[in-house]
């Protein structure tokens, strides 16, 4: 195997684990927000801001796997 190949399943596995993990994440935190304004229509707002600051950090997460990736592919 070359060192490029290694790379290339290096730079996969990174992107790919790491976008699971917050992709899984993102999916439970509008679940529960749905359910939440389901049961107490009047804390929209602060169940919106609330999913939407979750949802940022699960993405972040997920950001740091795509630089991750390409650290592994590039360096």
């Amino acid at each position: 195997m070359s060192t490029e190949a290694a790379q290339l399943i290096g730079m996969s596995l990174a992107i790919g684990l790491g976008a699971i993990g917050p992709g899984i994440g993102i999916g439970i935190v509008a679940g529960k927000a749905v359910e939440a304004l389901g049961r107490n229509p009047e804390a929209e707002s602060l169940i919106r801001s609330t999913m939407i600051l979750g949802i940022a950090f699960a993405e972040g997460i997920a950001i740091l796997a795509l630089v991750v990736a390409l650290i592994v592919r590039f360096v």
